[in-house]
């Protein structure tokens, strides 16, 4: 059982700037983690003036889903945002925490791919057992994408343990792959995109080739905050998801011109040249609508995996769409 202290603290700063309409949120502050170089889609609903009177406050940068939602989960921030498999397994070792909205997806221009240098020996599955792959972090997408590959390709559990796992930040996975300290990089959009450019390397396979389009991540409260700040979390969702809808229909140009105005006006000394080869939100839900199948087959798969048993966890537990500004939109698809 996973131990959690001063689960779901929240930053309460109620009504206290007397600004019109405040005094309908419970807190006007949430505090968060972000991404060197990138920009959430919480970010832009504050810059688009959508989250407003709610502000944000940074604490500082993640790289790992799992570190992210545990953060919140312990209280350290108040939202945190992972690869939904890593939700089912914590919330499963005991975390009092839920989804809210999905933040990240697959689909033909957005996904992580593998790739290996194009004079690599490894062409097949079975040609990574006894070899390296990076990924960003353990327990989250890639490692649950990687397994799922390899068992699909007829790899035994006994052979699949023989694949290394190595965690490299996204950014040094290129330069490790072509210094051949690892044989397989797992790369995504605007990393993988710079990395073509440059040649020489190919792809093995990618998440897309396995599952197709699908939201693979979500944002997640602790319970405790939700119950607590019911309103806030609804602004935030409706905030998020409207950002999220923004990205998906304003033109590719546009975004990128944001994105890049966003990371300039915070001023945390980033490189903004990869937000050029930003492509699409993946999202597959409107407005992160949380769709059953998206937490469903993780939760099948560690059923399968042996880390859950049957009937272990159930959905509700997971996730609501209880704030989703765009719950009608879905639910009569």
């Amino acid at each position: 059982m996973l131990t959690l202290a001063g689960c779901g603290g929240t930053s309460k700063s109620t009504a206290a700037s007397g600004g019109e309409g405040d005094s309908q949120y419970e807190t006007l502050e949430l505090r968060y983690q972000g991404g060197v170089g990138s920009v959430t889609y919480p970010e832009l609903a504050e810059a688009l003036g959508y989250l407003a009177p709610i502000k944000l406050k940074w604490i500082g940068n993640t790289i790992s889903g799992p570190q992210d939602i545990q953060t919140a989960a312990t209280g350290q921030s108040d939202f945190g945002g992972a690869f939904n498999g890593a939700i089912v397994k914590l919330i499963s070792a005991g975390a009092p925490v839920k989804a809210v909205i999905g933040y990240y997806g697959v689909d033909k221009d957005t996904y992580i791919g593998f790739y290996t240098l194009d004079d690599s020996p490894i062409k097949t599955a079975k040609d990574l057992i006894g070899k390296k792959i990076g990924v960003n972090t353990l327990g989250a997408h890639s490692e649950f994408v990687i397994k799922e590959y390899l068992r699909r390709n007829g790899l035994t559990e006994d052979e699949i343990k023989q694949v290394t796992l190595v965690v490299i930040p996204p950014v040094n996975a290129e330069q490790s792959l072509r210094q051949k300290q690892i044989d397989v990089a797992a790369l995504g959009s605007i990393l993988r995109d710079k990395a073509l450019e440059r040649g020489g390397i190919r792809p093995l396979f990618t998440d897309y080739d396995l599952f197709g389009t699908f939201t693979a991540g979500s944002y997640v409260f602790t319970d405790k905050f939700i119950k607590e700040n019911p309103n806030t979390v609804r602004k935030f969702v409706e905030a998020t998801g409207k950002a999220i809808e923004w990205a998906r229909t304003t033109p590719r140009e546009q975004v990128i011109a944001k994105y890049k105005e966003i990371i300039d006006k915070r001023d945390r000394k980033e490189d903004t040249t990869a937000i050029q080869y930003w492509k699409s939100t993946g999202i597959a839900g409107a407005g992160g609508y949380i769709r059953k199948d998206e937490f469903q087959v993780w939760t099948d798969w560690l059923v399968k995996d042996g880390e859950l048993k049957e009937g272990q966890i159930k959905l509700e537990d997971l996730y609501t769409n209880e704030f989703s500004a765009f719950k009608d939109t879905e639910e009569k698809k």
